[in-house]
């Protein structure tokens, strides 16, 4: 791990396992609650002199942590594969995607507000760090979705204690390692850990904010904990997100994005579409094409370069997306392709199309988080938004017509924090990110995502009262 800059090991680790082989990876430290203590003890430390850092120092330690990612993009290319499972080729586009991340936020400026400026008085709000941030980063992305929060946690002055997930600690810890130098000790602190970890993280007195990303359930446990000391939160949690599609599309465009919008990462992307509605007309026509990408499209070890899809990342959610496949087909549902699942030491899940399921089977009430997607017909717009908003999650969502007005005013109808029109899920370092209802608190990304890690001073000044 690194602690106050420095390398600080364990006697005990956890494995990681290489989720397409079933393979001992390596094995990470498994801190302890003394260690945490010492990581946090040593943000709090760092924190005023980081704080006190012109914000130009800060810009270029955030864009160096970038250049180290780029540097070095290969070694973490492989390193990435074998813990996180995704093929060789894909990963880049997360490594150099965080690269530029750490680059255009650290050309962001923070404001400062002018309330009121008379003769009599200035009055003005500016933006100023927290504190010390924890950052709890999930399995599917680990470095990029681990960048969206030191990148601006770091930019705005704050220092940081980063925990990765116990099933892909690797790269993020080795990005530590590499910028141990680049920064001043405690500034930026990694430590890795199994399931006890990240509840000594959301309670500790000495963490002033929290921005964590994973399901909603853990989500709400993380609100409960954070309460004791009303820490900030920023909550980026699950999503089932719907796609529209209208009739007036052209299908063999369209197909292909819906299936990779769908399916991107083996479906593990928390806006990925998880249930996609088709109007009636095109139904049949749409099924078919998306059954021809499933075919098009290899399912195997990541190393192989003839491989577009790798393995569910870990066997807990192999098992559940499993459980969800094998609930369809006790409850008579119709499968287009895929559905069953082969038995082996790596956790591959064929891509499987549920061929208009009842809206209230699992299948389409539960976000599957792996690559399984529901087909649904709809005929009536009023309907079929309905039933796109019914659902307790609100975090994404598409709509796909040759008429942009006409999806447009279905977009502004839909209860999510983004919507894509006629687009896979586009998401920049410039645009904020963040869900309705139960899919998050907060924004990520975006000047409104930088100053999630600040809170507002006003200063006033009375002139001439002396």
């Amino acid at each position: 791990m690194t602690i106050n800059g420095r390398a600080a090991e364990t006697l005990a680790t956890i494995d990681v396992i290489n989720p397409a082989t079933g393979d001992l990876v390596g094995c990470a430290p498994d801190c302890t609650i003394e260690q945490l203590d010492a990581a946090v003890a040593a943000a709090r430390r760092a924190f005023p002199g980081w704080r006190a850092t012109p914000i130009a120092e800060r810009r270029a330690a955030v864009a160096r942590v970038g250049e180290v990612l780029s540097t070095h993009a290969d070694a973490f290319a492989r390193l990435f594969t074998s813990e996180q499972g995704r093929p060789l080729a894909k990963v880049y586009e997360e490594i150099l995607g965080a690269a530029f991340w750490c680059q255009t936020i650290a050309n962001q400026d923070i404001p400062v507000e002018v309330n009121e400026d008379t003769p009599e008085r200035r009055s003005e709000t500016r933006y100023v760090p927290i504190g010390v941030v924890g950052g709890i980063v999930p399995w599917n992305f680990p470095i990029l979705l681990g960048i969206w929060k030191i990148a601006p946690a770091l930019l705005t002055g704050n220092t940081v204690v980063i925990k990765p997930s116990p099933f892909t600690p690797l790269c993020m810890l080795k990005l530590a390692e590499l910028v141990r130098d680049h920064l001043p000790p405690g500034v930026f602190n990694v430590v890795s850990g199994g399931d006890a970890l990240g509840p000594w993280m959301t309670a500790h007195p000495g963490i002033d904010k929290i921005s964590f990303t994973g399901s909603t359930a853990t989500g709400r446990r993380v609100m409960e904990s954070a309460a004791a000391n009303l820490k900030r939160l920023t909550l980026e949690l699950g999503g089932n997100d719907a796609a529209i599609v209208l009739p007036d599309v052209d299908v063999a465009t369209v197909a292909p994005q819906l299936f990779w919008s769908a399916f991107g990462n083996s479906g593990q992307i928390c806006v990925a579409t998880k249930r996609l509605y088709i109007h009636a007309d095109i139904y049949d026509q749409m099924a078919a094409a998306l059954v021809d990408c499933a075919n098009s499209h290899k399912v195997g070890n990541g190393f192989d370069l003839e491989v577009a899809l790798g393995p569910i990342q870990n066997r807990v959610q192999f098992n559940r997306v499993r459980d969800l496949i094998a609930d369809a087909r006790q409850s008579g549902l119709r499968f287009l392709t895929g559905g069953e699942v082969p038995d082996g030491p790596g956790n591959f899940v064929p891509v499987t199309l549920v061929d208009n399921p009842p809206e209230d089977s699992r299948v389409v009430q539960e976000e599957a988080f792996g690559p399984v997607l529901p087909l649904l017909k709809f005929t009536d717009i009023d309907d079929v938004v309905a039933r796109a908003n019914a659902s307790e999650y609100g975090l994404g969502g598409a709509v796909w017509s040759a008429d942009e007005a006409k999806a447009a005013e279905i977009a502004a109808r839909l209860d999510t924090g983004t919507v894509w029109i006629n687009q896979p899920p586009y998401i920049m370092p410039w645009t904020p990110f963040g869900g309705h209802k139960q899919s998050g608190v907060g924004v990520e990304n975006g000047l409104s995502g930088i100053l999630e890690y600040t809170v507002p001073q006003t200063i006033s000044i009375k002139r001439n009262a002396a």
